[in-house]
């Protein structure tokens, strides 16, 4: 295939879908095929559907042109199955848009295309059993296109999910080493990318037309499928490191749709909620809860997914112990982003950890898991080896090599010592959004304690024969800073939402002492309030220009009147006990002078 013909399809994808989404738009506005905002939908206005007839007929358009330019019998008859089954998933999600359909039914029909799919052969090759290999198939087919279905509840995120994946996808496909159907998968895929794409304009934030099922299902099974197509089809036979990293890239990248359908479905069965009930639940919406825009939140999520497809291509060129290890400090960010977003209140339902009276789960079982912190315990194991082995991998400059065996012989006595020691320490017992400077003095303790016992037991049984001193200091820095991160990654992930949310009234702080801080502190866990805080003045001049709790002291009262010019000023807190009555009536005089209806507060602090 000529390198010209790559971008070419991917263009012409893309011209197609710019030039067919606004007239799908302009139909089915005209024949009143629009979305209607609902309690648990997010948009909160009229807008077209059948977007997914664009992205369609835009990608078999450009790929039937394609195929005709190239030669039909080398590059559209051998993955014509998948065009054709594609096309009826195509047909089952838009007979759902224009006659809702059951769930169980949209399944059964998934279930019978993808059958239909397995027969033509097209099959992962992740074991060396067959039937394995078919029912993991119509797993992983109906596994995805139901997660692109559930990701498409934001303007803009599923499409760009979608353009993301087969844009990685196609790259990999590209640099890799030739197998069947490399070529003919190649180019499917860069149609599909340029369709999305092109759709995408339409569809980001603020969207004209949303896809409708007819796109999210069609989406999902096609990308589903060109993972399927794209991979080795014996993979097992290869060895262990090649199945891994088989596995490992259609995994990485299609890493966030499959993300958020394990969150939601985790966190809707821990609140009594049907998985397949609509919601406002989704990972996007709980950014949005916590304080960013609708843009920002389908960005971060944009950005995980490029993150992940870069860590599926990653595998092939920096080996698999440092790959894996790559991985393993990724998911670590994820699990520490997701648990802080599985946080935010989206139900009204009381969850199933805090229903010791649930006949599904027992008070004991409870207790044990989650009031014990055995998630911590699992966190922490992951951590110490990911560190161990990096400090291995530093200290032989990438070449472990023989020195994997001692690796290995020593990570459960290390796994043990630092556990124990962290649970001797009180590490367990403290509270991560309370971590303070006390204790990670205490974390030092014990991970020194860990270290150190680790190192006695094999100068003891091993005469520290093939043991490099150098490697537990390497691994002391990384297992505390890990360590540390974790316990403060609440409180940082608070800090980066907090300086990323300008929602509510614009609000002044008189007063930048405990006062004032306490006030922050109110403002910033309170929603319901409404403020967006912008600075302190205070009668201390010296603090002019410093900040507080990130918040700058922007001057004094005799200030105030171009602060209240400036910034806009709704609210303004007095934030210490005793105010001199003059200064309150100039400040009034000064409000009432500039025509400002700035509401003039006092905080009160009441123990009853």
């Amino acid at each position: 295939m000529i390198s010209l013909e790559y971008p070419l399809s991917l263009g012409l994808a893309f011209g197609l879908a710019v030039f067919l989404t606004p007239l799908v738009r302009w139909f089915a506005v005209r024949h009143g095929y629009v979305a209607i905002p609902r309690e648990n939908r997010w948009h909160r206005r009229k807008t077209a559907l059948l977007g997914g007839c664009a992205i369609f007929v835009a990608l078999n358009g450009a790929w039937s042109m394609m195929v005709c330019q190239l030669g039909w019998r080398e590059f559209g008859a051998p993955i014509l199955p998948v065009v054709i089954c594609g096309a009826a998933m195509f047909g089952l999600g838009l007979a759902d848009d224009l006659r809702a359909m059951a769930p169980q039914h949209k399944l059964a029909g998934q279930l019978i295309i993808t059958s239909a799919l397995v027969y033509f052969g097209f099959r992962l090759g992740w074991t060396q059993f067959d039937t394995l290999n078919l029912f993991l198939t119509i797993l992983w087919v109906v596994g995805i296109t139901n997660a692109f279905n559930l990701l498409d509840n934001m303007d803009g995120l599923a499409a760009g999910i979608a353009f993301l994946g087969a844009a990685f996808l196609a790259l990999w496909l590209f640099l890799a080493q030739p197998f069947v159907l490399r070529e003919q998968t190649l180019l499917l895929s860069l149609c599909y990318a340029g369709a999305v794409l092109g759709f995408l304009i339409y569809n980001f934030n603020p969207a004209k037309i949303f896809m409708g099922d007819a796109g999210s299902l069609y989406i999902g099974f096609l990308l589903a499928c060109l993972t399927v197509s794209g991979g080795s089809a014996r993979a097992a036979e290869h060895g262990f490191v090649h199945l891994v990293s088989v596995i490992g890239v259609p995994v990485m990248i299609l890493f966030v749709p499959i993300l958020d359908t394990a969150f939601v479905s985790l966190m809707r069965k821990l609140f009594h909620r049907r998985i397949s009930q609509g919601g406002k639940d989704h990972s996007s919406h709980r950014m949005v809860a916590i304080g960013l825009s609708e843009r920002k939140a389908v960005l971060v999520l944009y950005a995980f997914a490029a993150v992940s497809g870069g860590l599926a291509l990653a595998i092939h060129y920096v080996g698999l112990g440092p790959g894996i290890l790559l991985i393993g400090l990724y998911l670590l960010l994820v699990v520490f982003f997701w648990i802080y977003l599985g946080k935010v209140k989206v139900y009204p339902e009381r969850s199933i950890l805090a229903d010791v009276e649930s006949t599904r789960l027992t008070p004991i079982l409870v207790n044990f898991t989650y009031r014990k912190g055995i998630l911590a315990v699992l966190l922490d194991a992951g951590m110490i080896t990911i560190a161990y082995y990096s400090a291995y991998l530093l200290r032989f400059e990438g070449q472990v090599g023989a020195n994997f065996d001692i690796f290995l012989k020593s990570l459960p006595i290390l796994l043990s010592a630092q556990v124990a020691s962290f649970f001797l320490f009180g590490v367990y017992q403290s509270v991560w959004e309370t971590v303070g400077l006390s204790d990670l003095i205490v974390l030092i303790k014990a991970i020194t304690l860990g270290c150190v016992a680790t190192m006695l037991f094999l100068l003891f049984v091993y005469r520290f024969e093939s043991v490099s001193r150098a490697v537990f200091v390497i691994y002391w820095v990384i297992i505390f800073i890990m360590i540390s991160l974790s316990r403060l990654s609440s409180r940082i992930l608070d800090e980066v939402v907090k300086k990323s949310k300008k929602n509510g009234d614009p609000v002044l702080i008189y007063g930048a002492g405990v006062g004032g801080q306490m006030v922050i502190k109110e403002i910033e866990s309170n929603s319901e309030m409404n403020l967006s805080i912008v600075g302190f003045i205070d009668d201390n001049k010296v603090l002019k220009g410093k900040r507080i709790k990130g918040y700058k002291v922007i001057g004094t009262i005799e200030d105030f009147e171009s602060i209240l010019a400036k910034h806009n000023i709704k609210e303004m807190i007095i934030a210490f006990k005793d105010i001199d009555s003059e200064k309150r009536k100039a400040i009034g005089d000064t409000c009432e002078r500039l025509k400002s209806n700035v509401n003039i507060r006092q905080m009160k602090l009441i123990i009853d």
